[in-house]
């Protein structure tokens, strides 16, 4: 598990002291001192470190390819950079404000991350940033594979990141029902779909990936792992009927596949590990998938990984990825018995082997803003 006591800071006051950090992180591993990283925003630390390993994974030098198009940048972020304008608040307090430091106005800005990675490639980019909460970073990923779709561009690079694990976010959080107070076992306190589970557990991270024209991609020789067929994004609007906007959303990106529901091999869901949002998306998979509910298999990666906010879609494509590459079905951790209201196959504790064909991805934020994305096992031409 990648969930443990909180190290960041101080937490000992804090009604839930635990979450997934990304250990042993040094943003000098990635960038010079001279970029002066420690007055960054954390999630742009992570993000532009997760640019560059999915670069190299990718064998791929921006600088170097011959390309007559633009390379988008999109990136998603749920908020502002919380810890530097913590940071600039506590400078404002005890120097008054001749003693704030200029950056916090650059570096707490959404477009910061983007705006980093586009400045340090040195090529002809188009940087945009997502802010649609936890579904911020599939929703950048979406954006980016429009504009190759549609011939704007032949790559892209595109992902989310989010570090919340601070003070004022983790306490807020606590205060909303939204992280877990189960503190004594922080490996098994990230619990989708279980009865003994009492909220989810907040984690940081980055996912980047980077997108390209199938086309392109086997004409420089570059290893693929799936492709995008369909996307849908909507907001929930009956108050009558919460989580409806999901269904609609799995509707939708299905449509935009030209894929039915049955012909979904498996389901790499939401799942935070909130009772009431899991169980919101179990009706609504139901409601969607019908009888075929009870045949394809189902599996949040929360139980590992908790939820890094904008960077859940991020992660759990890049999942999907490895399962279709590996032919394993990720599992659902900690799942060990049942919420009443989720009676479906959670691929519980254990992965499961299975030569994957089509998968349906869900994320879901605050607000009620729900994303879904089909994505298939790449068909050589």
């Amino acid at each position: 598990s990648g969930i443990g006591p909180i190290t960041l800071f101080d937490a000992t006051d804090h009604p839930s002291r635990i979450a997934g950090e990304v250990k042993n992180f040094n943003p000098l591993d990635y960038m010079p001192a001279q970029w002066k990283p420690k007055r960054m925003a954390r999630h742009t630390q992570l993000a532009y470190a997760a640019t560059q390993m999915a670069l190299k994974h990718a064998d791929f030098n921006p600088g170097l390819e011959e390309s007559a198009t633009v390379l988008p940048i999109c990136i998603g972020v749920s908020t502002s950079a919380m810890d530097v304008l913590e940071r600039g608040f506590c400078e404002l307090q005890e120097r008054g404000p001749r003693g704030v430091n200029p950056g916090v106005v650059r570096n707490c800005q959404p477009q910061a991350v983007a705006h980093l990675i586009a400045e340090k490639l040195g090529v002809e980019t188009e940087a945009a940033t997502i802010s649609s909460a936890c579904p911020s970073g599939i929703d950048a990923i979406a954006a980016a594979a429009l504009q190759i779709r549609s011939a704007k561009a032949d790559m892209a690079i595109a992902g989310g990141a989010d570090a919340h694990v601070m003070p004022l976010a983790m306490a807020s959080f606590a205060s909303a029902g939204l992280s877990s107070l189960a503190n004594s076992d922080p490996a098994h306190a990230s619990r989708p779909y279980d009865s003994a589970s009492d909220s989810g557990v907040i984690s940081e991270g980055a996912g980047v990936i980077i997108l390209e024209n199938l086309e392109h991609a086997i004409g420089r020789g570059a290893e693929t792992y799936l492709e995008i067929t369909g996307y849908a994004a909507q907001t929930d609007h009956d108050a009558d009927d919460p989580f409806a906007g999901l269904a609609a959303t799995m509707r939708l990106a299905l449509a935009n596949a030209c894929r039915d529901a049955r012909e979904i091999d498996y389901i790499c869901s939401y799942g935070p590990g909130h009772p009431v949002l899991d169980a919101g998306e179990v009706k609504m998979i139901r409601r969607v998938f019908g009888a075929a509910a009870d045949h394809v298999p189902v599996s949040s990666i929360k139980g590992v990984t908790g939820n890094p906010l904008a960077a859940a879609g991020p992660f759990q494509l890049i999942a999907c990825a490895l399962a279709f590459k590996h032919n394993v079905i990720p599992p659902t951790a900690n799942h060990d018995s049942p919420n009443f209201d989720c009676d479906l196959d959670f691929v519980p504790k254990k992965a499961r082997k299975a030569r994957l064909n089509c998968v349906l991805i869900n994320v879901r934020g605050l607000g009620g803003g729900n994303s879904s994305m089909v994505v298939e096992r790449v068909q050589m031409i």
